[in-house]
């Protein structure tokens, strides 16, 4: 059965130092609210991976969260770098495992199909001469086809925009590689804008991502993608993430800004409650819901 549960008691049931965590979303619903709750409990020397490495991992980075890194591109969306990130990576301060993003993929791929590694179709590039390639002898070619090894996080965790009581989730929009990381976990647990009866979304099928067998936990968390977006809820806090680039590339500012918005509120309500209800408005898309499903 999932439990339902406040998110500072997912965070502390389930996260472990030293644990392999994958925070999913793809250029929407980034789990920022469960990123941070990692940041208050002072949780440390995690390997986090993801395919897409934004501000959350510059500033769980910043913050001394993570030992390792493994993922496929790291960038701030139409802005630039990470600065704490590359800071970190220049000083010895964390370890990089990169790979493209069909490895990626492929890698969560053979970890939800429980098999040890995935073949690729791929030619070598930069990356494969700093990750030299294992491969594979093809029974029926005869022909070495280069494999990448499965991912199985210890812990997954997922945003969406619902999630019902008896644990289903369900999304829309960009999907990127939300489904197969959920897949691939040892461990599945998510946030969500809004948690709903469980009978009253059986209707909602073609939105739903993971059933609630495979979902060990969920707290509700609106915003709790901010500042990404949510496909339909509302939109990317684009001032905030184009500030994050000036404030992250000073260590002093960047402590500044996690001891004011992370460190400095009791939890994701007290966030919530700091920035304000007209913060969000005007972030907020009409119609919901009915929106997301018009386009």
């Amino acid at each position: 059965m999932t439990q339902r549960m406040a998110l500072s008691e997912l965070i502390s049931s389930y996260i472990r130092a030293e644990s392999t965590v994958y925070l999913a979303g793809f250029s929407h619903l980034i789990p920022f609210a469960a990123g941070h709750e990692i940041i208050r409990h002072g949780i440390k020397h995690l390997t986090l991976c993801r395919s897409t490495p934004d501000l959350l991992y510059d500033q769980m980075i910043a913050a001394g969260v993570a030992a390792k890194v493994v993922f496929s591109y790291a960038g701030n969306p139409g802005v630039g770098l990470l600065p704490a990130f590359r800071r970190a990576v220049e000083t010895g301060g964390i370890v990089i495992e990169e790979y493209t993003h069909a490895e990626m993929v492929a890698r969560l791929e053979a970890g939800a199909a429980g098999l040890p590694f995935w073949p690729v179709r791929a030619e070598d590039n930069d990356l494969t001469v700093q990750r030299p390639r294992a491969s594979v002898v093809c029974p029926y070619s005869g022909t070495q086809i280069p494999v990448v090894p499965a991912l199985n996080p210890d812990v997954t965790l997922i945003h969406v925009q619902r999630a019902d009581e008896a644990g289903n989730l369900y999304m829309w929009g960009l999907p990127g590689e939300i489904k197969e990381a959920a897949l691939a976990a040892r461990t599945l647990v998510a946030t969500a804008e809004e948690i709903v009866p469980a009978d009253s979304a059986r209707t909602d099928r073609e939105h739903l991502i993971v059933p609630g067998f495979r979902v060990a936990a969920v707290a509700h968390a609106p915003y709790g993608a901010h500042p990404s977006y949510a496909a339909g809820l509302y939109e990317r806090d684009t001032v905030l993430y184009q500030e994050w680039n000036r404030i992250a590339r000073d260590t002093a500012q960047c402590n500044k800004w996690l001891d004011e918005w992370v460190r400095g509120v009791p939890d994701h309500a007290g966030y919530l409650a700091k920035r304000g209800v007209r913060y969000f408005e005007r972030l907020a898309l009409k119609g919901g819901h009915d929106r997301a499903n018009e386009s």
